[in-house]
């Protein structure tokens, strides 16, 4: 997780891809492009939706924020443009998307709650995407409602977020009622469970203890600890 309380650590740019043959100049994630690519072929986007904005280093990340700052003023660039090291965008798993038109504003493409776009939405969480700054919920994200900028959390974490109208923020403090001997599961089909707990991360070195058959996950939430997926066969 990154917001203000919680900067970026490092980035690994050696999986930073890019999004599509179509977007070249967008780089993000493996997972997420190739999640990304599903979700549009799924909803039949073609290229009425584009990627606005992907993964973004420090120094791009700083030139935007000193760009608004000068041209948009201080108060509108705090609700819009997270500081450098602040920015998910710098994870290279979040991306803006817009709809597809002769000109599209850079900090804030036009992404209405209709057609192709709510489409988009619809699907979004069973690809693994959420909408990372709703509406509402500006005063737990410290962003304001940004209905274009999509964070990659993967599959189930992204159903579970959706389904509990949750935050990331919220997320990672709900998860913290599992623990290893008391998981989340959750039913991916009739055959395929996910079992979800916290690690608490109480040193600089933690061990976690799984099993060799085991199909899992390992994410570290950025501040105090991890969140563990186990796949299962049932």
């Amino acid at each position: 997780m990154i917001n203000a309380q919680h900067p970026l650590r490092e980035t690994d740019t050696r999986a930073l891809i890019p999004l599509s043959v179509h977007t070249p100049y967008v780089y993000i994630h493996r997972d997420a492009a190739n999640a990304m690519q599903m979700l549009l072929q799924k909803i039949g986007a073609g290229e009425s939706i584009v990627p606005v904005s992907g993964y973004r280093s420090k120094e791009e990340q700083t030139a935007i924020y000193q760009n608004s700052c000068r041209e948009n003023g201080k108060t509108f660039t705090k609700k819009y443009v997270a500081l450098p090291n602040h920015s998910e965008h710098q994870t290279g798993l979040a991306v803006d998307v817009g709809l597809k038109q002769e000109k599209i504003d850079f900090i804030r493409p036009d992404f209405p709650n209709n057609g192709i776009c709510r489409a988009f939405r619809k699907n979004a969480a069973d690809f693994g995407f959420i909408l990372r700054y709703p509406k509402a919920k500006e005063s737990i994200t410290g962003i304001a409602y940004e209905p274009w900028h999509f964070r990659y959390v993967g599959h189930p974490h992204a159903k579970i977020i959706a389904a509990n109208g949750l935050t990331l923020e919220e997320y990672t403090e709900f998860i913290k009622q599992y623990r290893e001997n008391c998981r989340l599961i959750y039913s991916h089909t009739a055959s395929i469970t996910a079992e979800i707990y916290y690690a608490p991360a109480f040193t600089d070195a933690a061990t976690l203890s799984v099993s060799e058959t085991d199909i899992y996950q390992v994410s570290g939430n950025n501040f105090d600890g991890f969140i563990i997926t186990v796949w299962k066969h049932t």
